[in-house]
Parts: C-alpha cells; structure tokens; sequence
C-alpha cells in the first residue's frame, strides 16, 4: 500500500475494489433500501439544511453527535451488512457504524472538515466508499495549507487513519459538471457508550 501523504497521518486509495458489475449492483441496492433523509446541522452559528441526504446505520450503542446533532442509529440493513464484513475482511478492523451520504448532483457538497469527535476515539480509522458518479475529495494540512485533490470513483475504497484527523481536512466541494448521483458510505468505529 502507498501512503499518499508525505506526513501527518495516512491516506490509502484502491480503484475498483468493487468491479463494475458489482459497484452497479451495490449503488441501486443501497439508493432504494437506505431510509435517506434531509438534515439540518449547526455551522458557523446558525442552524442550515445540509446539501445532501444521509443516513446513519450502526450498532445500538453507536451514537454519534456532530454539528449539535445527536445521531441515534437506525438497525442495519443487509445490503451494509455484507459491505462491513467486505470491508472488516480486507482490513482487519472492526466497525460498528456507517454514514451514508447521497449526493443528488453536482450542486450537493460536503463542507469541508475533520472527522476528530470524541465518538470515535483518537486517530480514528475511517473506511470510505464511493459508488455512482465520480467526484473530487478534497484535503488541506490545517498547518501547511497543502493540498491534495482525489478523484474518487464508482467502487474505489479509500482508507484514512493514523493522525490525519488531526492535522488535514476533507471537504467533496460543489461543481458546475454535469453530475448525477453518488453514494459514499464511510464507516467508523464509536466508542461512546461502550
């Protein structure tokens, strides 16, 4: 495995861990079995609609809190079932928790951030997967302002862990491409209530 950072923390990419065939298959399951829902979270003071649809699956204990929301799981459902034992089985890592996002288009986005909550411990392991149309994720060193831009897409997988919460943050920005749906799932690990 590369790592494609030089520092601070450890980001690994695989394209196509899921052929074709079976990315097709997973987007059109998850797109009509996930119970998508709008939400609103408190940014930069104020309350504001999220510009994409998510869902949080996990464990009963996995509660998980961002943005002054408290995210209660809802049960697993096979379909992300069979994608944590993929996943658990290529890593060797467990995870109790998954947070779907459905961005519509290209007008749908995801601020930029770090994924650095209490819920999930120190240098959290996060497996990401992207399925449907491409889109451009984007990192930024909190200290050193560099840049790396990943295209991410239909099947690839793409693991963050070490320190990388801690010293980068993520962002998948809006464009004015032609966009049509993407699904990413990134599962975690909560430690809160255990």
């Amino acid at each position: 495995m590369e790592n494609l950072l030089a520092y601070d923390g450890e980001l690994f990419l695989f394209k196509r861990f899921y052929s074709q065939e079976q990315a097709d298959q997973i987007f059109n399951n998850l797109i009509h079995a996930i119970e998508w829902q709008h939400e609103k979270l408190f940014i930069y003071g104020k309350w504001l609609e999220v510009p994409r649809l998510i869902a949080w699956y996990g464990d009963p204990n996995a509660v998980y809190q961002y943005s002054r929301v408290i995210h209660e799981p809802k049960a697993w459902i096979p379909h992300l079932l069979t994608l944590r034992k993929d996943i658990e089985s290529f890593t060797g890592l467990g995870f109790n928790s998954v947070l779907a996002n459905l961005y519509r288009d290209g007008r749908d986005s995801m601020g930029c951030h770090a994924d650095n909550e209490k819920e999930l411990g120190p240098n959290p392991c996060i497996i990401s997967l992207s399925f449907g149309d491409s889109r451009i994720l984007k990192f930024k060193h909190k200290l050193t302002a560099e840049k790396l831009d990943l295209l991410l897409e239909h099947g690839d997988l793409l693991w963050m862990s070490g320190c990388i919460q801690e010293h980068w943050q993520h962002q998948l920005p809006k464009t004015r491409q032609a966009k049509q749906a993407r699904i990413n799932l990134t599962f975690r690990q909560i430690y809160a209530g255990e």
